[in-house]
């Protein structure tokens, strides 16, 4: 197991960024008119709204695959696989929230932009996995919980030959080298780490791991085990 470092450029998601900004912005209107009844993101200003989040997820665009399922655990505000749905319509993504209010909300949206290739799952990534087991061909999160929990998560639901992403912080490759060879449990293998400049001298982070075997039946466990008794 090894992380290949790489940067990620806006200028290579930069024209279909402009080509889908109306629907973008229109998603951003959606987020802020919801957020004072359902807490979605931090920010409350469009600027910072725009700039730290619908900019920050656009930066995985580059990263999706050509065709097939994609989904975003986690999914919260929609961020990022709300971007992937606007921005790639011609993926299946499917939004996994369990959070009945998120969900609801992410649903509207789904509704209101006429997003026909999206799907929200108001459920746990377990459940999904039960019945969507290694059909996808990316899955995603963003600032959901240690690195090695969230690819417990996503794990079952990757297809061989897919993806695993996830937008961590610093402290990603960290999280990365602690499991290090470990990542073979889950049938992941090469480890990629990714950087871009969201704001000057400000470098955030993307980690991918590729899908090389099956991941064992024993997972996904029981709803809440990843947490508790980590498998590394």
């Amino acid at each position: 197991m090894f992380i290949i470092p790489d940067m990620l450029e806006r200028k290579s998601f930069e024209p279909l960024l402009k080509e889908k900004e109306e629907l973008l912005r229109t998603y951003m209107a959606l987020i802020l008119e919801t957020n004072s009844q359902v807490r979605l993101v931090g920010p409350s200003e469009e600027k910072v709204l725009w700039e730290n989040h619908i900019l920050d997820c656009a930066y995985t665009l580059p990263l999706l695959p050509s065709e097939g399922k994609v989904a975003d655990l986690g999914s919260g505000a929609g961020l990022p696989g709300m971007i992937w749905a606007i921005c790639r319509p011609d993926l299946e993504v499917v939004l996994c929230e369990s959070i009945r209010k998120k969900a609801t909300f992410l649903e509207r949206v789904r509704s209101l932009l006429d997003l026909s290739s999206c799907r929200v799952a108001a459920e746990r990534s377990e459940d999904l996995a039960r019945r969507e087991r290694e059909s996808f061909a990316l899955v995603g999160a963003r600032a959901v919980s240690h690195l090695g929990v969230v690819g417990e998560y996503a794990a079952p639901l990757v297809m061989r030959g897919g993806t695993f992403l996830a937008m961590k912080g610093e402290k990603g490759e960290e999280e990365a080298r602690e499991i290090g060879s470990g990542w073979k449990e889950l049938g992941f293998s090469e480890l990629r780490r990714y950087s871009y400049l969201l704001h000057e001298n400000t470098c955030h982070y993307v980690i991918t791991l590729r899908k090389e075997e099956c991941t064992p039946e024993k997972y996904p466990r029981r709803s809440g085990m990843a947490e508790k008794r980590r498998w590394w």
